[in-house]
């Protein structure tokens, strides 16, 4: 090869031009992962459901008209069928859009506060234990096992009927019950973090610890947390439906999914759709929440970004 075909220090070959920017191939993995689109799709509506609730309610979710209960919704055909309820009327004469649309304001509310709360918990114990080892794993170790000893229902129950069930209390029995999995998580992939060159490199160099986990462990775990977020997430939804079902969650006559299925568990061999309409919107948003957190997993994983 001559001295003219090697490329020169510091000048750009054609091969650099013309390679696309990494915002680029972020943009075609995420266009290319179906998963992550539909799930974002299906999140995104149920989030400007929630935003535009107001505008999107045609009646207040809290009215009462006993002359209009149990209204079927639209498909079902007959005499009482109308379109100002589209979704019918549930057995005290609210209008059951309007219910739904302002449930999806307290499932997500739940969610996202309970996933945070734990996160913040599982999180820092998980990166401290994986780090530091020794004694400091132990004592981590410890209270995880602690923790999973403790089912969580029969806790959430416990604790919810002793200092009374609101939607605050809701939100922090369910974010202190359910960190486990990130402190799992995050100690072990920190623990594989610290065993790598770059960590070494950074305590040769005098880098402080609190910027060691900034900067060097904190990016390379972030896709295991994306994921432990997302399965917390719709974890605690679920959590919050099955309190509220068994009376103990949010309480009425705040409209909520798990509470609109619990009050319609009496009806459900008469008006079925009562139960029915609620828990498939309980599902779809479970349903986007782990196939967004499993495609953001997939587009943004080391092994994905060259």
């Amino acid at each position: 090869m001559t001295q003219a075909a090697l490329p020169r220090a510091g000048i750009p070959t054609a091969a650099d031009i013309l390679a696309p920017s990494p915002g680029v191939l972020l943009r075609r993995r995420i266009l290319r992962h179906w998963g992550l689109l539909i799930g974002g799709t299906i999140l995104a509506v149920i989030v400007l459901m929630a935003l535009l609730a107001p505008l999107i309610a045609p009646h207040d979710p809290y009215d009462q008209d006993l002359a209009r209960k149990l209204i079927p919704p639209i498909w079902h055909g007959g005499a009482k069928v109308t379109w100002a309820h589209p979704l019918g009327t549930d057995q005290l004469g609210r209008d059951y859009l309007s219910r739904l649309v302002y449930g999806a304001r307290i499932s997500l509310l739940i969610g996202v506060s309970a996933m945070l709360i734990s996160g913040v918990i599982g999180t820092v114990l998980g990166v401290i234990a994986g780090y530091f080892g020794g004694r400091v794993d132990m004592l981590v170790s410890f209270i995880v096992t602690t923790r999973l000893s403790m089912p969580v229902v029969l806790v959430a129950l416990a604790v919810v009927s002793i200092v009374g069930s609101s939607l605050t209390v809701v939100i922090w029995v369910l974010g202190l019950l359910i960190w486990d999995r990130f402190a799992v998580v995050m100690r072990s992939a920190t623990q594989q973090i610290r065993a790598r060159e770059f960590i070494t490199a950074a305590q040769a160099l005098g880098c402080s610890t609190p910027r060691i986990l900034l900067t060097e462990v904190a990016p390379n775990v972030l896709n295991h947390l994306i994921v432990v977020a997302t399965l917390e997430m719709a974890h605690a939804i679920l959590l919050e439906a099955a309190l509220s079902f068994l009376g103990l969650g949010v309480q009425p006559p705040t409209p909520s999914w798990g509470l609109m299925v619990s009050e319609a568990k009496g009806l459900m061999f008469f008006d079925p759709w009562l139960i029915t309409i609620p828990g498939i919107a309980l599902f779809a948003l479970v349903l986007a929440i782990n196939m967004l957190g499993d495609g953001l997993r997939d587009v943004t994983a080391p092994e994905n970004r060259g």
